[in-house]
């Protein structure tokens, strides 16, 4: 895959062993994460108890829904406090569990959506962790070693390790000079428009929960940023990527992140009364709209220059999230699309997959390329049939938000597969060196997303909170939409 055909920025196409400046899920192609996983995840997989499913019905009415949920709660929160003793302010969460490798490194993305979970549970319990990773990211938004302009990075380190040159990071979040830590050592300096959105979304839905008006001007901070920065006058309009590691523009753009701006400026305008919002709405929504393929019923992934259109791979979250922070029923057959088009069953015993024998589990792949990949990584080739379980929990949301019988049905259907994962996979994992249980991996075996970098059997954060959002009928792109 070239930069020519993704709207992926052209550093995601570096050598598969070199640490240069990525934009988010790119890093897992790392030279070292890649070789830890496949290795520690799949055996770990191995390891687990197969268990039946039950079903899980929306809002955990049923005993098993609920159980589920608070285990993936109870992930998230292990996820928060994995460094007790160096981080006991506000921090951010670890987004992998360590057998993937990336060691402490907390993706901006995954606190995000980890914050947004835990409103959707709703206890005053949750409600104060999610305090905490809201804290956390205000405090890297105010304490950036080099910027002072709003702006957050891609990932940040909050626990110590030695990184693979034998080169020790002693610090957690927090560094003694009163700096956030960031993800220098694995080239995660960069600012993308979808890193900097999600977070203000977070924001503002922890704004609305707590009035706290730190969250809200934090927010304010983020999309000034994004207008400042990468609003784009090429045709295609929209807003580009956002700034390398090395602060200069990345001129691609992404649906996703638009879509994602789409959410953010709408909740901005909703809570400020600032038009201007309502201005930049619109820029990002024309951007979308011109992605849209009436004709297959998909959403292209984006442009490299602003001018032409990517056409290939198509991806699943432009279908997912455009639903949900758009509800407009002109694209709505995107969900349909993505239910069928990027159907996958990983079953064990398959040629390359990693599913624990007598196991299977069903869902929704990356891209269409992800359906026919034939790519290595550190050697081990990817399973066509690999269920990406954050996407299956994303459609699993919108449907559930699209509120037909048959959507309600499918949800469910798709909710009890996320469960069976969680029930199955990824046992005998760690966060900061302790074991953990209750967290979703990311893939049921390793999987292509056709952008250059894959998805593995390890426990995520992002995973696990779209388990949540699906389970609880809430959608974290609307305003007011996790009450």
């Amino acid at each position: 895959m070239t930069a020519a055909t993704n709207s992926r920025p052209h550093d995601d196409h570096a050598p598969r062993h070199e640490a240069r400046p990525l934009a988010r899920r790119t890093f897992l192609a790392i030279t070292g994460a890649t070789a830890a996983v496949a290795a520690g995840g799949s055996a770990a997989a191995a390891a687990a108890p197969a268990r039946l499913p039950g079903p899980v019905l929306a809002g955990g009415s049923h005993h098993g829904g609920a159980r589920s949920e608070r285990a993936a709660l109870a992930f998230l929160q292990a996820a928060t406090d994995a460094y007790p003793t160096i981080n006991t302010g506000p921090r951010l969460a670890q987004s992998y569990t360590d057998e993937l490798g990336l060691f402490s490194t907390a993706f901006v993305y995954d606190t995000a959506l980890a914050v947004l979970a835990l409103l959707a549970d709703g206890r005053r319990s949750t409600l104060a962790t999610a305090r905490v990773l809201g804290d956390g990211l205000v405090y890297a938004q105010e304490h950036d070693p080099v910027h002072d302009d709003g702006r957050l990075r891609q990932g940040y380190n909050v626990g110590p390790y030695t990184f693979y040159d034998g080169n020790p990071q002693p610090h957690g979040f927090v560094q003694p000079d009163g700096t956030a830590n960031i993800g220098w050592q694995f080239g995660f300096l960069g600012t993308a428009v979808g890193d900097m959105a999600w977070p203000g979304i977070a924001l503002l839905q922890l704004y609305r929960r707590t009035r706290d008006r730190r969250y809200k001007d934090a927010a304010v901070r983020i999309g000034e940023w994004i207008t400042a920065n990468t609003w784009s006058t090429q045709p295609l309009g929209g807003f580009s990527f956002g700034r390398n590691g090395a602060d200069e523009p990345v001129p691609n753009g992404s649906t996703e992140h638009n879509v994602d701006c789409v959410a953010f400026f709408s909740m901005l305008r909703t809570v400020t009364r600032d038009r201007a919002w309502s201005r930049a709405e619109a820029h990002a929504r024309a951007f979308v709209a011109r992605m849209w393929e009436p004709a297959s019923g998909w959403f292209w992934t984006g442009t490299n220059d602003g001018v032409e259109i990517n056409r290939d791979p198509v991806p699943l979250d432009p279908a997912t999230w455009s639903w949900l922070a758009m509800r407009d029923r002109r694209y709505s057959r995107a969900l349909d699309w993505a239910r069928t088009g990027l159907a996958v069953t990983d079953v064990a015993g398959a040629p390359t997959s990693q599913m624990p024998a007598g196991e299977q589990v069903s869902g929704v792949t990356f891209s269409t390329a992800s359906l026919t990949s034939t790519a290595q990584y550190n050697g081990i080739t990817v399973h066509p049939q690999g269920v990406w379980l954050e996407g299956t929990g994303q459609l699993a949301t919108a449907l559930a938000d699209r509120g037909g019988r048959q959507d309600r049905l499918r949800a469910r259907a798709l909710l009890t597969q996320v469960q069976h994962a969680q029930d199955v996979l990824g046992a005998g994992q760690h966060l900061g060196g302790v074991e953990v249980d209750g967290g979703v991996v990311a893939a049921s075996s390793l999987l292509d997303s056709g952008f250059g970098f894959g998805y593995f059997q390890v426990q995520h954060v992002g995973a696990t909170s779209w388990f949540v959002f699906a389970s609880t009928a809430t959608n974290p792109m609307r305003w007011g939409g996790l009450d």
